[in-house]
């Protein structure tokens, strides 16, 4: 896969524009003004001890070398806010990619990853990238250049010295490689152990309330304790690794700066050079074989990003879904829609059977069935998580799958039966994935669903911080503002189709009565399908879809199907459709 992880780094630098080039020639002009620099502060050395210029004698060149110095300084701090600005067009490229892959494969087509493993991928795995682009890819082209520029200067003067810099220079590049190859291997392995611990530590945060309830909070302790003294003892693998490789670049670079300076001394002594000369070459030494030294350093960013890009192609190259991959685009109306002898299945199981009826527009359909009817897949369908394995969901007439699938998510929203909220704002939680919304279009969204009263009683208004999960609000709260956040697409987006799955459960009867006036007073043209367990919600329906393994059993409203036997009469009589919370 290595190889693959080079072409993919190869590629990124594509989303940098010119920058990288640029970095690379500020660099070359840094180091033709560190050679002025060494010329200037031999000649002053010079006059100053054999020839005892005065000040005056030297003053110019003395202005001209703070000059130097000033340029080389703005120079240096130019490069690296380019290289900066570079490196992050690139990251903000590649996690569009990965956020924009993701989304298209939807919570149930991400192979084994846990939610931990990917956030790690999108965070911490492109982060990683940073230091390639801007550190190691600029430090290999003035790896070559700085040196050959000095050459080009030193060797007229001092060939001796320059037959020195070219024999010693290859053994750096080449102790790099060396012991580069088995870092890279041990930066691979680290990866995968961080990546599996990370996702694992998540996991468990987010279920910490259920391990507490059945009192395995310590067990998982525990565990955690173990899987992070594993990932210390790999990490100070690759520390040790990463000493030793820079101590032997230290080193090399010293003996040749070393011998660089003794023999200079010893045709000093002899008479064989001039001193100007000799300080001249001296001065440049180091900055020989710093441009060495530093693609040396940065090689281990290199192997980092390598390991990280892994990660990203494994994530990038899970199979899309058949209905996600790329299409035309949506346009037109979206009605009727209709389910056309739809057959879903998990493995061996049979999900949903020979589904076949149609939605209409404007219409408020309920979806309604035991546990395990099928609910919760016809939902996923009508979301895109998944494909039917055969049969279609047609929109106007025309399979879901000739579409974008971000094209069609644009024309629906949801509210799930247990909607998740984020460390931010409540504004910053209701415009999820929107831009350039303005305050009085998030108010009214929280008007719409009753749940501007209570914002405006907190002490920032929607600047107010929940918490995540919505920990500082109550249940019905966290509805409420789940449904803003859905409103808000039907406001900005004009999204046409609102999916409600059982939005009242769980909650008292105040907020469930707060949440049905707002839903019952939604414009016409939206239509709404909800997944009910209440009779309060299902009532009022337009049309019932009553689902029993998988297939549909009944349709009608709530009157009709309650004068005939059926399904939907056994679940009201056997209390799985109840009138409120309150009676559970």
């Amino acid at each position: 896969m290595t190889s693959n992880a080079n072409d993919f780094l190869k590629a990124g630098k594509s989303s940098a524009g010119n920058l990288l080039t640029v970095t690379v020639a500020l660099g070359v002009t840094g180091g033709l003004f560190v050679i002025m620099q060494a010329w200037l502060l031999a000649q002053v050395v010079n006059a100053v001890i054999f020839d005892a210029a005065e000040l005056t004698d030297i003053m110019q060149w003395m202005w001209w070398l703070l000059a130097v110095i000033m340029l080389r300084a703005a120079i240096s701090y130019i490069t690296e806010r380019t290289a900066f600005i570079a490196s992050t067009n690139i990251k903000q490229d590649i996690r569009e990619q990965l956020n924009h892959h993701v989304q298209r494969l939807g919570p149930l087509h991400s192979g084994n990853r846990t939610s931990g493993e990917i956030a790690t991928v999108i965070s911490d795995a492109v982060e990683a990238l940073e230091s390639y682009y801007a550190r190691y890819l600029p430090a290999m082209s003035l790896a070559a250049m700085v040196p050959l520029s000095i050459l080009v200067f030193i060797i007229p003067s001092d060939w001796q010295s320059a037959a020195i810099f070219i024999v010693t220079a290859p053994l750096i590049p080449l102790f790099m490689i060396f012991i580069g190859r088995g870092a890279e291997k041990l930066n691979q392995q680290q990866w995968q152990k961080l990546t599996r611990m990370s996702g694992y530590l998540l996991d468990v945060i987010q279920g910490l309330a259920t391990l507490k309830l059945f009192q395995a909070s310590k067990r998982e302790a525990g565990v955690i304790e173990r899987v992070s003294e594993d990932y210390r003892r790999s990490t100070m693998k690759v520390l040790r690794m990463a000493f030793l490789s820079s101590m032997a670049l230290e080193f090399l670079a010293t003996v040749s700066i070393a011998l660089v300076a003794v023999t200079i001394g010893f045709r000093l002594l002899y008479g064989q050079v001039d001193f100007q000369s000799a300080f001249f070459v001296l001065l440049l030494a180091p900055e020989f074989y710093l441009p060495l030294r530093s693609m040396g350093t940065h090689y281990h960013a290199r192997m980092d990003a390598v390991a990280a890009s892994d990660k990203i192609l494994d994530l990038l190259d899970t199979p899309l879904p058949d209905h996600a991959i790329e299409s035309k685009q949506l346009t037109g109306v979206l009605f009727p829609l209709r389910f056309d002898a739809v057959r879903v299945y998990y493995g061996d199981r049979q999900a949903l059977d020979h589904i076949d009826f149609e939605i209409r527009h404007g219409e408020r359909l309920a979806i309604v069935g035991p546990t395990g009817a099928g609910k919760s897949t016809l939902v996923n369908l009508l979301l895109g998580f998944v494909s039917p394995d055969s049969g279609s969901l047609l929109i106007n007439n025309r399979r879901l799958e000739q579409y974008d699938i971000v094209d069609w998510r644009q024309r629906i929203t949801w509210v799930p039966q247990r909607p998740t909220l984020f460390h931010a704002s409540i504004a910053g939680n209701i415009t999820l994935g929107l831009r350039d919304i303005d305050n009085e279009q998030i108010w009214q969204a929280l008007d719409m669903a009753r749940a501007a009263d209570f914002v405006r009683q907190l002490p920032e208004g929607i600047d107010t911080l929940v918490g995540e999960g919505g920990q500082q609000l109550s249940g019905g709260q966290v509805q409420r503002l789940s449904l803003a956040r859905a409103l808000l697409r039907i406001l900005v987006c004009d999204a046409e189709l609102l999916i409600l799955d059982e939005p009242t459960a769980h909650l008292d009867r105040d907020n469930q009565k707060l949440i049905q006036q707002a839903i019952a007073e939604l414009p016409d043209d939206i239509t709404i399908i909800t997944v009910a367990h209440h009779l309060t919600t299902v009532r009022d329906a337009d049309r019932i879809i009553v689902l029993d393994r998988g297939c549909v059993a009944q349709q009608g409203n709530h009157a009709m199907l309650t004068r005939e036997p059926g399904i939907y009469r056994q679940l009201i009589e056997a209390g799985e459709l109840q009138e409120s919370w309150s009676r559970v």
